[in-house]
């Protein structure tokens, strides 16, 4: 197949840079100083060499070019497997940049934010509405520092009882970051196995069990789309021996308005706004992580606390079992702003909507591709479900038909992963889609697998139509370019990258 290659290459900003251009013009002379009046010398920066030299038109052309070359949901389908890459609503982005919330400073007085307080005090009541519990947080910043926290509550639950624990069970299909948070707060984690049918057993939870399990670190629904149906006796198996119950709300958007997480037998959960209630997703970040709890746990939460008082709402910093701070202000405002709005659009009947189409999409596309694809876990599906390369045949694997997918105009899933399906792509098509898209995603699947049978070549060197083709992926990480100049590799010809 001829190789297309775009019209117009496009090389580093510092190529660019010719001596003397500017990007700026003033109207009227402005006299050069080498000093700013009351500025000491020592805080005065000295000149940056090598800054690239350019006029207006140059910077934005560039850029503009680069954007050109991105791929994102506001272009095309995000199948990303556990991210949740939906469309977000313009909406939400009206609400964010209202002149009253954009230009708020995080030190303005609670006295003179009632507006943005009323949104993080309306949000925690309806994010508790929909999970359930007794009490949350919204400082935490990321999925990730939710789990952090969460589990630190725990510890300083457990350490207040005289009873620390020194252990955390993880399900074989957690999400990655589980682990880490579990590291970050002392505790060694010990791996579950899951079932033949991809769902985790009480008797695997009774076998592991014992007085040192602080928790049980539950995703559910798991990384291979299963619903984890046995969550009740499971929570009933750790709490009988002391333990909490910790669920990972990634994939919320595929239950929420339909399962109570507190009768479940969870005790914490952290939550995903730019997951699940549509926040500009990748790039890492923004994001928010906001925990609810039981009320066990309810003492121990970061301050301050948003609190009514009448009429009025305040910062509250007056809990002295407080674990502290988790992160310095609510930063991420934006991002409790736009989940805000949200909820508020959907109302109570579209989350339990939302939540409905996530589930049929998956067993939609599902339905689609079985068959042809091998599903190491078949049958009915949450939110997302889990192919592999098993049945491709010619050496063609995931990692070839990720980037054949590109040709085809699609971003690929996540692929390799969870770990225990070899060869894993993990598809999530979202409840934002419809179904002519997710046809003409299955329709893309069904042409690389014949592609595999009959014409292995062109998959095998995909992608043939990108800005970049196929890169020496291994050479990239093992000799990277870091900078430009005389003294650095110059840039991979096109056979060195084909």
């Amino acid at each position: 197949m001829a190789v297309t290659r775009p019209q117009q290459e496009e090389g580093s900003i510092f190529t660019r840079s010719r001596p003397g251009r500017v990007g700026y013009s003033f109207q009227h002379e402005v006299e050069r100083t080498d000093t700013r009046p009351g500025l000491p010398q020592a805080w005065l920066r000295e000149p940056i060499a090598g800054l690239p030299e350019l006029w207006e038109g140059d910077v934005v052309r560039h850029f503009t070019r680069l954007s050109t070359w991105n791929y994102g949901v506001d272009t095309g389908f995000y199948p990303l497997g556990s991210c949740t890459m939906k469309y977000n609503p313009k909406v939400n982005e009206a609400a964010v940049r209202h002149p009253a919330f954009k230009g708020l400073h995080p030190r303005v007085p609670g006295e003179l934010a009632q507006g943005a307080l009323q949104v993080l005090w309306d949000l925690q009541q309806y994010l508790l509405a929909i999970t359930g519990l007794d009490a949350i947080t919204l400082q935490p910043a990321a999925g990730a520092q939710g789990e952090f926290t969460a589990l630190k509550l725990i510890r300083k639950a457990l350490t207040e009882r005289g009873d620390a624990r020194s252990k955390v069970l993880i399900p074989d299909t957690a999400h990655g970051t589980n682990p880490a948070s579990c590291t970050l707060n002392d505790y060694k984690v010990v791996t579950l196995k899951s079932g033949k049918d991809g769902i985790l057993t009480p008797d695997e939870v009774l076998r592991k069990m014992d007085d040192q399990v602080a928790a049980v670190m539950i995703t559910n629904p798991n990384t291979l789309g299963k619903f984890e149906k046995h969550i009740v006796q499971i929570a009933e198996i750790v709490h009988s021996r002391g333990g909490f119950v910790y669920a990972d709300g990634a994939n919320l958007n595929s239950f929420m308005g339909w399962a109570d997480v507190k009768r479940l037998g969870v005790d914490a959960i952290h939550i995903n706004l730019h997951k699940t209630f549509s926040t500009p997703h990748g790039g890492g970040g923004p994001g928010a992580g906001p925990v609810a709890v039981v009320k066990e746990l309810e003492p121990f939460l970061p301050v301050p606390r948003v609190v009514k008082s009448g009429d009025r709402l305040r910062f509250d910093y007056d809990h002295p079992r407080s674990c502290g701070k988790v992160m310095a202000h609510y930063g991420n405002f934006g991002v409790l702003l736009r989940a805000w709005t949200y909820i508020r659009e959907l109302g109570p009947d579209g989350i339990r909507k939302a939540a409905e189409m996530a589930v049929l999409n998956a067993n939609y596309l599902r339905t689609q591709v079985e068959g042809e694809w091998h599903l190491p876990y078949p049958g009915l599906c949450m939110h997302e479900f889990v192919a592999c390369d098993k049945n491709l045949p010619n050496h063609v694997h995931t990692l070839n038909v990720a980037k054949r997918l590109i040709d085809l105009g699609f971003h690929p899933p996540t692929i390799y992963f969870p770990l225990i399906v070899n060869g894993a792509l993990m598809v999530e098509p979202t409840e934002t889609e419809g179904k002519e898209t997710l046809d003409a995603f299955a329709a893309a699947l069904h042409t690389i697998a014949a592609e595999a049978a009959s014409d292995p070549e062109t998959v095998l060197h995909a992608p043939h139509h990108a800005v970049r083709t196929l890169l020496d992926e291994v050479k990239a990480a093992r000799n990277p370019v870091l900078k430009w100049g005389s003294d650095s590799a110059a840039p991979a010809t096109d056979q060195e990258e084909a």
